[in-house]
């Protein structure tokens, strides 16, 4: 793609969104590579014991992380524990909310809401307008003008990416519109996506939401003591920074406006502790391809379909040597995107909308 970059408009209001629409990209037939129904059907088995040990494990965690951060609250031991218990509510809740959202997780409807609701609060996601949301997300994957949770635009904001490591302005954003919303106000860009009937369930959340958080802070001063927020609400700061390093590789410098998740999405294999944060959704061009199987499926889908994909990238620190420098080059070129390369094995990328793309990566 010589010449001058495309320019891109990410608002779900703009020129990009129409155009997706008028040639095909909006909610287009996408690629999925062929699994036998009997073997799908066995994938997608959901199970209420393997995701109330998981939750019990992460839930209880946060309590005995909770309690030693207070019990020490006051001196230097306090650290490490407000650390842990800050990851498991400021990034183990950004896997758990995205996971019982696709109602997934737990073979019981009412568990899936349950925890839904709670990691929601703790990522600070509204839940109505973030089901809708992710749904628009999963039907137009990275689609500029239509995807509303692209987290990396081009070319890249590498100022607000380094940011949101401490979750500054996603949480900024968050508290924005909670209060936004708690007023009784719908944006524009949520109107297209969250169903009007859905609009009032996001209003009343966002009021609840809004009591819990200033209760909080009227016992903070109450007690002349930071430590009811340390509780609750800033481990949305301090402890963002896992998700948001795992987040970063799920689409970050790959391509865009295309209709095959081998394309914009990235696998990358992880160690125990990050799976058990991020809840194997480093599995993530299975995840987008089949999105109904259960987390704890996805390692055994890998398996099945890893002939049809891209080589995962083997660690964290593998996905990130490809994907800065990719970020880098498109600060001076934001049709630039890395095209992974397909195994001998794989059913080639389709030439639909993905003809001109060899040229682009080079």
């Amino acid at each position: 793609m010589a010449g001058e970059a495309t320019k891109r408009d990410y608002s779900l209001l703009g020129e990009s969104g129409r155009t997706a629409i008028e040639t095909g990209l909006a909610a287009a037939e996408w690629y999925h590579t062929d699994i036998a129904r009997k073997e799908m059907k066995v994938l997608m088995q959901r199970s209420d014991h393997q995701a109330i040990r998981d939750t019990g494990l992460w839930l209880g965690s946060m309590l005995g992380f909770a309690a030693l951060s207070i019990y020490f609250w006051g001196s230097w031991f306090a650290v490490p524990f407000f650390l842990a218990y800050g990851v498991l509510y400021g990034s183990a809740s950004d896997s758990r909310w995205h996971e019982c959202g696709h109602g997934t997780a737990f073979k019981t409807r009412w568990m899936n809401d349950v925890v839904y609701q709670i990691a929601c609060f703790m990522i600070m996601r509204n839940p109505v307008t973030w089901r809708w949301s992710h749904a628009r997300h999963h039907t137009d994957t990275v689609i500029v003008g239509r995807d509303p949770e692209i987290a990396v635009m081009r070319p890249p904001d590498l100022l607000r990416l380094t940011l949101n490591f401490f979750g500054i302005l996603d949480a900024w954003h968050a508290v924005i519109d909670m209060v936004r919303n708690a007023a009784g106000v719908i944006s524009a860009a949520e109107k297209i996506f969250v169903p009007e009937m859905e609009q009032p369930k996001a209003i009343r959340i966002a009021r609840i939401w809004l009591t819990i958080y200033l209760v909080t802070i009227a016992l903070a001063f109450y007690l002349g003591s930071i430590l009811p927020l340390m509780l609750i609400g800033l481990p949305r700061l301090y402890g963002a920074w896992h998700h948001v390093l795992t987040g970063l590789l799920q689409h970050g410098g790959l391509a865009d406006n295309v209709i095959d998740h081998r394309l914009n999405s990235r696998t990358v294999y992880m160690n125990p502790i990050s799976r058990f944060i991020y809840w194997n959704m480093n599995y993530h061009v299975e995840h987008h391809m089949f999105p109904m199987v259960p987390y704890h499926a996805l390692p055994k889908l890998h398996a099945m379909i890893k002939h049809d994909l891209p080589a995962p990238n083997p660690s964290i620190w593998s996905g990130y040597k490809e994907m800065i420098p990719a970020f880098l080059r498109q600060l001076r070129n934001e049709d630039y995107f890395l095209k992974r390369e397909l195994p001998a094995t794989a059913r080639p990328y389709r030439e639909e909308f993905h003809a001109d793309l060899a040229p682009a990566a080079q």
